[in-house]
């Protein structure tokens, strides 16, 4: 797959650019998958199935992306759409990350994608999973609670209630600053017993939203509830079979909390059963029980005093054989699109009797028979492949737990997203709400939005510039900062934090330890060691020297680099680091310039000769060089001859070197200046008396010699 490059000289994890791919759920509804990129974090958001497909073709598109790159994958809620790829892809794949869910999440989808495996219609070597990797998956799968607080590398993150089913979740990621909103399915309208979805009360830079029913607006909830129970009555009035399609968990509870109440309040009702076909049924039950305080305040109260779970109208229904089909009856069976399973098969027996009716309850996805019946076909297909007459009455009544058009324009009003993806929504009505959006901000002048629509694998490219900032700890932070001053020490980076700190200060706020490491080297040496002075100062400048009762026995070069002098060999030390290392470089490069330069011997010969002549009468002629020197370098201007005649001074914004010609001096009160003037002086006298500044030293040498301290 081609991915975008960062610029030149920038890592992935310095980049600016945040890149938001769906690998599913991009204009369609179905195998929700998100794939977020942002300083080199990559975090899969959902791995869902599309319930249209089976086999392979379910799959999010994961063939663009190496799964062992992926940090984090959070998961939303239970509904396969949104998990039902997880088994595979943690077993199947190269994943080695984290994964998290709510505690009720994880519950039901153990038990959920249990039965999908066992109703799918495909041959076993087309089964994404089987029960056994369904069961290892179990122990990868890591639970968090709601408004917990989470950090996986640097990645923090915690979750909002989403209301649409049991243990929805909202995912607030903020990645070096940056917030991103992840909302999966989500309602804003409080139902029978769930509680409606959180408005986070900080605003994210990133909304990823779901767009399932784009500018649609859903029916008052009494409304709804009573044009249910309406068909449902009319249904059962002509002596007919009410089937209900409902996934196992999510919608299901709540209508059966309405047909139970329906049921207690029409006496005349009472002998008509009522089903809940599912083999998970009791298990739901359980787990429903058991996580009541995710429920709103209605159910809670409830709860105290009798569990509203336990129904009196109702029974559940495991398989065909336990059921007695004789007389009118009302069931509710999964799966809830009709693919497979007790629906499907409740529904071929059912279609072709003008008395029956099917009521759709929930979102339908294109390519499932749900959605197929909802346009009245005359005929439909079995899973045999034989057609059949549809002579049953279709009615639609949405208890989708989605949000509509109202509740989306609240909740973007609200949070004010500088930038809003749009996913999980068919390409038309995902348009109709961009652009219903547009409409709503573009008279705004307080509200700048920018909204994305990406298809499938298609990428959308973020820029967040902001600036690094380091905190200053330890002993650094006990020094008042002066304005413009400069800062000195070791940057930490822990996750995306700076913190700046002294050596000294690693151990207190890092589990680094601090180390010195000394470099020692031996060089093979067998000239005059007083050469070693005499070059070093030419290579270095200042050379601070080394003595013992009064003896030269080594120098240091640059401050750090240490050279004492053994027989037959010279030794380097020196506290090991980049700049360090450089000069010790340097230096061994003298010393084998030394030993190889011929020129050095003959120096030394003409040291010997110079000693007998005395040939050293150019010392009237220095003054006048240093003063032509010193005038090309700083300007007329600035030089000018002490009265004394003896020297001469540099004059440089205030500050004044004064130079004596007779020892060469330089005498002054700015050290940059005073050292810039001192260098200047002594590489011309060394420039004009080289062979008097190597004699200086093989003198001492000789002096050494006669102590009875030979080289």
């Amino acid at each position: 797959m081609a991915t975008k490059r960062s610029a030149p000289g920038e890592s992935t994890e310095d980049s600016d650019q945040m890149t938001i791919r769906p690998l599913g759920a991009g204009q369609e509804v179905g195998r929700s998958c998100i794939i977020l990129e942002f300083k080199n974090k990559k975090i899969m958001l959902d791995c869902g199935i599309h319930p249209g497909m089976s086999g392979l073709e379910a799959l999010p598109y994961t063939d663009m992306i190496d799964a062992s790159e992926i940090d984090l994958i959070l998961i939303t809620h239970f509904h396969l759409d949104h998990c039902g790829a997880l088994p595979w892809f943690l077993e199947k794949t190269t994943f080695r990350g984290r994964v998290f869910m709510t505690h009720a999440t994880k519950a039901i989808y153990r038990w959920l994608l249990s039965d999908y495996v066992k109703v799918s219609n495909i041959s076993a070597d087309q089964m994404l999973y089987t029960e056994k990797e369904l069961e290892a998956s179990m122990a990868k799968i890591e639970t968090i609670n709601f408004h917990q607080v989470t950090e996986v590398g640097g990645v923090k993150f915690w979750c909002y209630n989403a209301g649409h089913v049991l243990g929805a979740a909202m995912f607030m990621l903020e990645i070096a600053g940056v917030k991103i909103l992840y909302t999966g399915d989500f309602s804003r309208q409080e139902d029978r017993h769930l509680m409606a979805a959180e408005i986070p009360p900080v605003s994210p830079d990133v909304l990823i939203m779901e767009s399932t029913y784009g500018t649609h607006i859903h029916e008052k909830r009494e409304v709804r509830e009573a044009r249910f129970t309406g068909v449902i009555h009319d249904i059962i009035n002509r002596g007919g079979r009410c089937l209900i399609p409902v996934f196992a968990l999510g919608r299901a509870q709540e209508l059966l909390l309405i047909l139970d109440e329906y049921w207690s309040n029409h006496p005349e009702l009472q002998e008509i059963p009522i089903y809940y076909a599912s083999s998970l049924a009791k298990k739901c039950m359980s787990v429903y029980q058991t996580y009541s305080n995710a429920m709103n305040e209605r159910i809670q109260r409830q709860i105290s005093v009798s569990n509203p779970f336990i129904f009196k109208h109702i029974s559940n229904l495991k398989n065909m054989e336990q059921f007695d089909d004789i007389g009118p009856s009302v069931v509710m069976a999964s799966p809830g699109m009709m693919q497979s399973g007790l629906s499907r098969e409740l529904f071929e027996n059912w279609c072709t009797d003008r008395r029956n009716g099917v009521v759709i309850a929930g979102y339908c996805v294109e390519g499932t028979l749900a959605k197929h019946v909802m346009s009245e076909p005359e005929e439909v297909q079995t899973m045999s492949g034989s057609r059949l007459p549809l002579k049953m009455s279709v009615d639609y009544i949405s208890f989708s737990a989605h949000v509509d058009y109202e509740q989306i324009s609240e909740f973007v009003r609200v949070l004010k997203p500088p930038q809003v993806v749009l996913v999980h929504g068919e390409a038309n009505e995902m348009g109709r709400l961009r652009s219903a959006l547009v409409r709503e901000y573009e008279d705004n002048p307080n509200v700048k939005m920018s909204l994305h629509t990406p298809a499938n694998t298609q990428a959308v490219e973020l820029c967040f510039r902001g600036e690094k900032m380091a905190k200053v700890v330890g002993v650094l932070a006990a020094e008042e900062p002066v304005d413009g001053g400069t800062v000195s020490g070791i940057l930490i980076k822990r996750g995306f934090k700076y913190h700046l700190m002294t050596p000294s200060d690693l151990p207190t706020y890092t589990d680094l330890a601090r180390s010195v490491v000394t470099q020692k080297q031996c060089v093979p040496y067998k000239s005059l060691f007083s050469l070693v002075g005499y070059y070093l100062r030419q290579l270095a400048g200042e050379v601070e020297e080394i003595r013992e009762s009064g003896v030269i026995v080594g120098y240091k070069a640059f401050k750090v680099v240490t050279v004492l002098k053994e027989a037959q060999k010279v030794v380097l030390e020196w506290t090991a680091n980049a700049a360090n290392d450089m000069y010790a470089d340097a230096v061994v490069s003298v010393l084998m310039q030394i030993e190889g330069d011929t020129t050095g011997k003959a120096l030394s010969v003409a040291l010997s000769n110079a000693t007998s002549a005395g040939k050293y009468d150019d010392k009237d002629k220095f003054p006048g060089r240093l003063f032509k020197l010193l005038t090309d370098i700083f300007g007329e201007e600035r030089v000018a001859r002490t009265p004394t005649g003896d020297g001469m001074s540099v004059t440089v914004d205030s500050h004044v070197a004064v130079i004596s010609t007779n020892d060469m001096t330089v005498d002054c009160e700015d050290e940059n200046l005073g050292q810039q003037v001192s260098g200047v002086v002594r590489r011309l006298h060394t420039a004009l008396h080289p062979c008097k500044a190597v004699l200086k030293m093989k003198q001492e040498e000789e002096a050494e010699e006669v102590d009875g301290k030979p080289f």
